[in-house]
């Protein structure tokens, strides 16, 4: 019976994977047709194949299988978007990049926090931990947008490495509350979640940029490249070994595999080239794999909301989450932008800036997380997260080409 009951279990996580796949294929080209955001479309798909709707996907955001493509694909996703980002963006524009991505975040999750607090009324820590996990921006939804929308480069290469880089901050410091929300710890301490953060942050970056670095030799180095046929095999080889070889030093496995996609990303910097054909096969499977993650994740976050949850926090979920677009996005970016005065942004730039902060992969990610752990209100996290990611693509993303038109910042 044993034996039965797995095989079973085995050909109905293949036939969730098979409905996954095909439906998600199928959507992803609708998307790219009418150029809406994938993401989006995947997690009305979600909600719709869910077992609240036609019962199709089922998965519970407390298995282990949940749990592995939660983390597996969100460390992907993080190693891409690191990947994505160009070093020679931050010579013009570096300081509101790392201000924006660290301090940024912090600003962000604290007005948000508040909001929180007061709609919900929820014990501070846990509003700011739903503040946190909904903080960071999106690589996997901004980088399509502007290579589909053209505007100024400087204004679209900040916003794109804002993205990738303040994923790792939210998460660190979405997991370093976690602990303190869970009971893990006595009172809130800003100086102990603070030093936590820079540990985490400072293991993780040096874990990642060894394996990075040896990941770029072994693929890329003239005489010691002995994998430079094999380099899909050794992103994932290498991602997974970011991310476990961080999070067994107690560091954060998130900014070990975004860091090991900076220096993967920027070999040439480091004085390594790949064929172009090899970079061309490299580049054609992180990008397939990404979308791969990107569908399974939120379809599987879409089929897990539960609607009874959707409609109890919706009129909350709204103005949190209007209050998080419309107030703690503009606020930091004026206090993050302003002081650098090498970058002399404009003002048209920084509205741009403020109306461009999507909510995706990472943020649901780490609401399927907890979810998962069982961590405070995790079910509220989730809706309110969910409603974030929906209002932030469907109403920014689609507006994007609109709004540079009307701030003069298209270009040919």
């Amino acid at each position: 019976m044993e034996s039965s009951a797995a095989i079973e279990l085995a050909k109905h996580v293949l036939s969730t994977f098979a409905i996954i796949l095909a439906f998600g294929s199928a959507f992803g080209l609708l998307a790219q047709r009418f150029k809406v955001p994938d993401v989006a479309i995947f997690l009305i798909l979600g909600m719709l194949l869910g077992p609240e709707i036609a019962g199709l996907v089922n998965i519970a955001a407390d298995s282990a299988l949940n749990q592995i493509i939660l983390i597996f694909g969100a460390s992907y996703i993080l190693f891409d978007g690191g990947a994505s980002l160009r070093l020679k963006v931050l010579k013009e524009v570096w300081i509101t990049i790392v201000i924006l991505a660290t301090i940024g975040v912090l600003i962000t999750a604290g007005i948000t926090a508040v909001a929180a607090y007061y709609v919900f009324s929820l014990p501070f820590i846990v509003a700011l931990l739903l503040a946190l996990t909904i903080a960071s921006t999106d690589p996997a939804t901004l980088v399509p947008v502007f290579r589909q929308v053209k505007i100024r480069d400087r204004v679209a290469q900040t916003v794109m490495s804002e993205s990738a880089f303040n994923d790792a901050t939210g998460a660190i410091a979405t997991f370093a509350v976690l602990g303190i929300a869970m009971g893990q710890g006595g009172d809130f301490s800003v100086g102990a979640a603070l030093w936590d953060l820079l540990k985490q942050a400072g293991i993780g970056i040096l874990a990642g940029g060894i394996l990075g670095y040896l990941a770029s030799v072994l693929v890329a180095h003239e005489t010691l490249g002995f994998f430079r046929n094999n380099t899909p095999v050794v992103t994932l080889m290498a991602v997974i070994g970011a991310y476990l070889g961080a999070d067994g030093f107690q560091a954060s496995g998130f900014m070990a595999v975004f860091v090991f996609g900076i220096m993967l990303g920027n070999k040439d910097a480091f004085g390594f080239k790949m064929d172009h054909a090899d970079q061309e096969k490299m580049e054609d499977f992180v990008a397939t794999t990404a979308f791969i993650m990107r569908m399974f994740i939120f379809i599987l976050l879409g089929a897990q909301v539960d609607f009874s949850l959707m409609n109890k926090y919706l009129v909350g979920g709204v103005i949190v989450v209007t209050v998080f677009m419309l107030v703690a996005r503009p606020v930091t970016v004026f206090l993050c932008a302003l002081p650098d005065r090498r970058a002399k942004w404009d003002v048209k730039e920084m509205l741009f800036m403020c109306w461009t902060r999507e909510t995706g992969v990472i943020p649901g990610a780490l609401a399927g997380l907890l979810l998962g752990m069982g961590a405070p209100e995790a079910k509220l996290i989730a809706s309110v997260t969910f409603l974030a990611i929906l209002m932030t693509i469907l109403i920014q993303a689609t507006t994007t080409k609109w709004l540079a038109g009307k701030l003069g910042l298209l270009v040919e």
